[in-house]
């Protein structure tokens, strides 16, 4: 569904990808491990074009996209749920909301998705007149997804869920995530710091150092693989 082929990215002289590949299936989630600077980030404003690769590919479903501009790409399937989440703080969940049903055919869809996203995230409902920036983290992260949502995307591009939200709060997140691959049809590409968790979570996942992709398998192997024991999850880097 989404193919990225020998992608380098970079910021004025200094590169962030190095030829990096991944595929991403109809249906999988697939998630992205690595330390602080890895390139993480940087990969999902890649896809989303916000960041423009300088050589390689990006194909999703047989298009080359690389080049497109990012509202283009969201009106193809692909949406983003940004790393801090970056809501619109001075406007209320509902206002939120409507800006993301905006993008798909002009919010025709809005009633009923809205539903939707409230089922999924109760929450939101009941603060649904609360303005953004009043919200936790937790609830603005529900926000971030639920505003991504509106879009109706077949790819959603998550970055880093977790961060900095309440520990009570991350098993919410994660168990809204499985939902919304299993319930709603949606294939995932996960960036997340709390490895175990995107491992478990994961189809198929990708590890990334330095801007390179250096380990590549299903997640549940992955969560066996003594190098990405000892790196992510016994006590090491976990971002």
């Amino acid at each position: 569904m989404l193919k990225i082929s020998n992608v380098e990215t970079f910021y004025g002289k200094i590169q962030a990808l190095r030829g990096v590949n991944i595929d991403i299936n109809k249906g999988e989630i697939v998630s992205l491990i690595g330390s602080n600077g890895a390139g993480k980030s940087t990969l999902l404003m890649t896809i989303s074009g916000v960041n423009k690769a300088r050589t390689g590919e990006i194909i999703f479903e047989g298009k080359n996209i690389e080049k497109y501009e990012p509202h283009n790409i969201v009106d193809l399937g692909i949406a983003q749920a940004p790393e801090g989440r970056r809501i619109f703080s001075r406007l209320t969940v509902e206002e939120n909301l409507k800006l993301g049903a905006h993008a798909n055919e002009r919010g025709k869809h809005f009633n009923s998705d809205i539903k939707e996203i409230y089922d999924l995230f109760p929450v939101l409902s009941d603060r649904k007149s609360q303005r953004g920036g009043t919200l936790s983290g937790g609830e603005q992260q529900m926000l971030a997804i639920g505003r991504a949502l509106m879009n109706r995307p077949k790819v959603l591009l998550l970055d880093e869920p977790s961060l900095g939200i309440a520990p009570k709060l991350v098993n919410q997140i994660f168990l809204a995530i499985k939902n919304i691959n299993k319930e709603k049809k949606v294939t995932i590409f996960l960036v997340e710091q709390n490895a175990k968790k995107a491992l478990e979570l994961a189809d198929r996942a990708y590890v990334l150092v330095n801007g390179k992709v250096t380990i590549q398998g299903f997640g549940q192997d992955l969560l066996k693989n003594q190098d990405i024991q000892a790196a992510y999850l016994e006590g090491g880097a976990k971002s």
